[in-house]
């Protein structure tokens, strides 16, 4: 054996550690790199790309998450194709990752749609054991229930709001007993009284004779949840005798004064002893806000009210002011200037002044609370007639100045429209005839809708959001949610989430709430509301109609925003049906045939003679949008005898003396959903360049 030297062992000894450490940390460094090329390549999947975009993505991306991501938008763009959702799905349930859960989801729905039970069922079980604190996890336990019987027990317990959960409290067999019966009762009665369904088991649960074992909290629980849904009649039936709560009194009294006759009185009754009974507590307030909410409150029962509880209440302040003719108005208005009962009574005195011609009168009052404490449809209002009074007073440019500032820091609406009409600039398109088929060809040209994001604070319900997984998103928002009273940023978010599953009923209800209640809101959140509050759903319905009758679109979406928030299976009242709410007399006559409600409540036949109705009455009025409108409320005979000539000189103050408040805010309403629609390039989710003018 040749000898070694010490130096060359040496050198040989080093030489293998330092390699070795170079090679680690080459391979440290190249995994690190590779992440942040990954990260660098993995572009937000939106809305906005087409589907040839995200095909791209999901075959060519570096970035398996994106891939992911694509898959999934692209397998709810397959609604009608669950073999090939089935297959863009298909192996996209990897990782730890809360998208994995729900790609699991979306496999397990897939195979049910294609009857592939066991491939279902395997799903479901994967989901279930991988993620079981998911919100996804609640659909397994909800399917795999059949054959586990304990696990609806969990999914009670565990996930309580979940729409799976709502669900399965809904669902009995015909056989159930009555612990059955009230144990899910009483489920729906604290997370879904609205949930369909859930009505008939919260009157099963408590009648008159069925009621029996129950305890007075779970009575007072299911009465409210009655009366939550409008049965006061079942609500005071389920108490039997049970002493009310204060939020329960509440509940079941202001339901009560929405009744007959007989029910008011009780409600008023019922009422006025909560405030009696707890005058310092917030329920007592609200009372007193109810008992003085009429234009005309009753003296008898205001003076009735606890003398400490009268001294805090800004309603029972507005209400004396009311019943004094106005005396006092102004020392209301300043103590309580940020009150929704000092908005209303402002404009209720200013509304009287301005009827009767007292311009001066009409200006104190409309300034008496600043216009920064005012949420916007109010501000709006404020302004405009403030303008008004100001150009009647003889200050002409100081009222266009107001009007071109709040033409410049409002959305479009009604009172934007007029301030724009006022200064010049705010005329109307044709309505109707052949000259509007150009703007619908224009609108079905319209390039991809824009998207915005919607900044829940859940980054989960974000990136659901994102990949138009709407009922995804609501689904984990709503398990999440809070039963506290919202905030008007939480109605907003909300209202949005429900317009993105096709709840427009209950979403633009959210929505309008939350503008009545922001104040002075920042520039995005206020156009963001305000493209939420005009949806454009069922749009080649309403394009259809729009051509066939030649009625112009705006219009029709305007009118179908505010007879039914485009939900399709609602009735009035009165009786009126479908999406653009038709008397079936006025169907009839329209279709030249009798129509059954179930004919009235399809979509496509209530848009085109909701559309045709409107051609006639525009015919009738020779294009005049005020008579037009008034009509479609009221009536074309109505509409006849409040014509004047001040419709012409000033229109704004003939709505005023429309003597059916319905119909007054009803035209004011569709005027305004006119202009907005008419103004606004882009749908819902979209903002425009308004804020950074």
């Amino acid at each position: 054996m040749p000898a070694v030297s010490s130096h060359g062992l040496n050198t040989r000894e080093t030489r293998g550690p330092l390699l070795l450490g170079g090679t680690t940390l080459l391979t440290v460094l190249a995994i690190l790199g590779g992440r942040v090329l990954l990260r660098s390549q993995h572009h937000p999947i939106t809305p906005e790309l087409s589907d040839a975009q995200l095909w791209t993505h999901y075959r060519w991306s570096g970035n398996p998450e994106q891939r992911r991501e694509a898959a999934l938008m692209l397998g709810s763009r397959s609604g009608e194709s669950p073999q090939r959702r089935r297959r863009l799905l298909t192996g996209q349930g990897w990782g730890p990752a809360p998208m994995a859960a729900v790609a699991l989801k979306q496999q397990a729905l897939a195979a049910k749609s294609l009857g592939r039970d066991q491939e279902e069922q395997q799903h479901w079980r994967d989901l279930l054991r991988r993620f079981p604190t998911s919100t996804a996890s609640a659909d397994a336990r909800y399917h795999l229930a059949d054959h586990q019987p304990k696990l609806k027990e969990e999914l009670l317990r565990l996930q309580p709001g979940h729409p799976a959960s709502l669900a399965a409290a809904a669902e009995l067999p015909d056989d159930a007993d009555q612990a059955l019966i009230q144990s899910s009762a009483l489920h729906l009665a604290r997370w879904g009284a609205s949930w369909p369904g859930a009505d008939r088991l919260l009157r099963k649960a408590c009648g008159a004779i069925t009621g029996v074992g129950l305890k007075q909290q779970q009575r007072l629980k299911l009465a409210a949840a009655l009366a939550e849904l409008g049965d006061s009649q079942s609500a005071e039936l389920c108490l039997q005798g049970t002493p009310l709560a204060p939020p329960q009194a509440l509940s079941i009294g202001r339901t009560l004064l929405r009744g007959n006759e007989k029910q008011q009185q009780r409600g008023e009754a019922m009422l006025l002893q909560l405030a009696k009974d707890h005058p310092d507590s917030q329920e007592a307030l609200n009372s007193a806000a109810l008992l003085s909410e009429p234009l005309r409150p009753k003296q008898a029962l205001i003076d009735a009210l606890p003398e400490s509880l009268q001294k805090r209440s800004a309603d029972v302040a507005a209400a004396r002011v009311r019943l004094a003719g106005g005396e006092g108005g102004l020392v209301v208005l300043q103590r309580w200037p940020g009150h929704p009962a000092s908005w209303q009574l402002q404009w209720d005195l200013a509304r009287e002044a301005l009827l009767t011609g007292e311009w001066e009168l009409a200006r104190s009052w409309l300034t008496a609370i600043p216009a920064e404490q005012l949420p916007d449809p109010l501000r709006a209002r404020q302004q405009f007639w403030l303008g008004m009074s100001m150009g009647k007073l003889g200050d002409r440019k100081g009222g266009q100045e107001i009007w071109q500032s709040l033409t410049r820091q409002q959305p479009p609406g009604y009172y934007t429209w007029r301030a724009q009409a006022r200064l010049g600039s705010g005329n109307l398109p044709a309505l109707s005839g052949g000259k509007i088929l150009a703007a619908t060809k224009a609108e079905r040209l319209k390039s991809v809708q824009r998207w915005s994001p919607l900044n829940s604070g859940s980054p989960l319900v974000d990136q659901l959001w994102r990949l138009e997984m709407h009922q995804e998103a609501w689904e984990t928002w709503r398990s999440a949610a809070a039963n506290a009273t919202p905030s008007p940023q939480q109605l907003l978010l909300e209202g949005r989430l429900r317009l993105g599953v096709n709840d427009h009923w209950t979403g633009l209800n959210r929505l309008w709430r939350a503008n009545l209640r922001l104040v002075s809101p920042a520039c995005e959140a206020r156009q963001l509301l305000h493209n939420s509050l005009h949806p454009r759903p069922l749009l080649p319905l309403f394009l259809a109609a729009s051509e066939q009758e030649e009625v112009r679109l705006e219009l029709l979406l305007a009118i179908a925003r505010q007879e039914s928030r485009f939900s399709p299976g609602v009735a009035s009242p009165v009786g009126a049906v479908g999406l653009l709410q038709l008397m079936p007399t006025t169907a009839a006559e329209v279709a030249g045939e009798k129509l059954s409600a179930a004919q009235l409540r399809e979509p496509d036949r209530s848009a085109v003679l909701g559309a045709r109705y409107l051609g006639g009455l525009l015919h009738q009025w020779q294009g005049n949008p005020w008579l037009t409108v008034a009509s479609y409320n009221a009536g074309p005979g109505a509409a006849e005898s409040w014509v004047s000539g001040e419709l012409d000189e000033d229109p704004e103050l003939w709505v005023e003396r429309i003597p059916y408040p319905e119909t007054r805010l009803y035209t004011k309403k569709v005027l305004g959903n006119l202009w907005a629609y008419l103004n606004n390039s882009s749908t819902n989710d979209a903002s425009t360049d308004r804020c950074s003018q």
